[in-house]
Parts: structure tokens; C-alpha cells; sequence
């Protein structure tokens, strides 16, 4: 869905600590086959994305909750 230096935003309808609407770059893929140790048991099936905020913060998130960014 998205790769390494797109620009996505957080859906409003996220949970507050990954910041709904928020805009960040995709940093990091974890698909499905990768090795999925205790951190990513967390998630869902499905890809997980480490993307960088502009203040410079990164978290992991769940494809499901991440949107392109409108231009």
C-alpha cells in the first residue's frame, strides 16, 4: 500500500496516542512475512509502518489506520 518515503496521514478516526490526523513519512516496512517478535504481535494481520512525524517523533502503525496525504 504505501513504501519507504511516502508521505501519509494519520485517519481521524485512529486512537489519540497516534495522533488522528496527523501528517508523517513512511520510515519503515513490516509486511506480513517479516519475523514478528512480542512488539509486533500487538498489531493485526497485515503491514505495519514505522513513520516519522515532523517534530521528528516515529511510531509503528497499523496499515489500517493511515491514509495517502492529500497535496
Amino acid at each position: 500500500m504505501f513504501t519507504y518515503g511516502d508521505i501519509v496521514c494519520i485517519r481521524s478516526d485512529a486512537p489519540i496516542e497516534l495522533r488522528p490526523g496527523s501528517k508523517a513519512w513512511v520510515i519503515g516496512v513490516t509486511a506480513e512475512q517479516d519475523p514478528r517478535g512480542s512488539h509486533f504481535a500487538q498489531f493485526p494481520d497485515g503491514t505495519v509502518y514505522l513513520v516519522e512525524f515532523e517534530g521528528g517523533d516515529a511510531i509503528d502503525v497499523h496499515e489500517s489506520m493511515l491514509e495517502p496525504a492529500l497535496s
